[in-house]
């Protein structure tokens, strides 16, 4: 064998990690993610305590946001607008639905952001680019955690109360419906953030379309209130069928249709498998585009 062989071999023994490009589309490399994860919590821990930093309140904002919100639509779709909530008390009926959608929405938006956010990072070393939205959605958590407590005190108020709200054994379907709209936040968001690298316009787009998006969501809302021949766009939101079942198991309001929710399903890993495949094309060469 040769020295400069011998040489090359000596190199391969000393790295801990060789990086290559990627090769396919689906070349994802959890390995790398996993190796990755102090990284990742580093990001999480980054995105989580610097939202409020420097905040009087501070982590307080995580629970006054969904409060001040549950508040002003309790006032104006509840007591003057006077839409139905089933029966339910308002205040769980649209903090149940705010809790997913805010999950949602924040992913969404957050991850769309991941390569015009982190440019300057990104050109400077070498890491898996989703490690970045992976952080968000795990930093995200953590606030869903937070704001889900809130909830769980208004419901024991109630329950004590007398209220008419059956929680029941679909509570179990929760951690699943939690990771169906952590991918479809996710999925939408790094779509979004790829296309970004060309069409900067579309970044402008995504707070306006999450608002009307949402008032396309049954969340001040229940399904049962919408016409018939109208039901059927309402239902083509794969979050519709996500919150009408959260609030279903906590509440015993809406509506499960297993149809639909697995409709939702099969939107989310088409779109999370779309958006992993673009964001892998976009990744080799935005440094040249953005």
């Amino acid at each position: 064998m040769s020295n400069s062989e011998n040489k090359l071999l000596e190199e391969e023994d000393y790295w801990d990690e060789i990086i290559t490009s990627k090769t396919g589309v689906f070349d994802i490399k959890l390995k790398e993610l996993w190796t990755h994860r102090d990284l990742i919590f580093l990001f999480v821990r980054r995105d989580f305590v610097s939202v409020y930093k420097q905040t009087i309140l501070g982590p307080l904002w995580y629970l006054f946001q969904p409060l001040i919100t549950t508040i002003t639509f309790v006032v104006i779709f509840g007591n003057i607008a006077k839409i139905s909530t089933d029966g339910m008390p308002q205040v769980l009926f649209y903090m149940s639905g705010l809790l997913l959608w805010n999950y949602f929405a924040d992913c969404l938006n957050k991850t769309s952001n991941t390569f015009i956010n982190n440019v300057n990072l990104f050109g400077k070393v070498y890491f898996p680019r989703l490690s970045v939205p992976i952080s968000i959605i795990i930093s995200n958590l953590l606030t869903l955690a937070i704001q889900f407590g809130l909830l769980m005190v208004f419901f024991i108020y109630y329950y004590q109360k007398g209220a008419i709200i059956h929680p029941n054994i679909y509570l179990l379907l929760i951690p699943v419906l939690i990771i169906i709209v952590a991918l479809l936040g996710m999925g939408i968001g790094i779509l979004i953030s790829s296309l970004t690298t060309k069409y900067r316009d579309l970044k402008f787009l995504v707070s306006f379309g999450i608002q009307l998006m949402m008032y396309a969501t049954p969340v001040i809302y229940p399904l049962s209130t919408i016409p018939e021949k109208y039901k059927i766009f309402i239902l083509a939101n794969p979050m519709t069928s996500i919150i009408e079942t959260f609030r279903y198991a906590m509440l015993g309001s809406g509506n499960f249709n297993l149809f639909h929710l697995l409709y939702s399903l099969v939107v989310t890993i088409t779109v999370f498998i779309s958006g992993i495949i673009l964001f892998n094309r976009i990744e080799k060469n935005f440094m040249d585009t953005i």
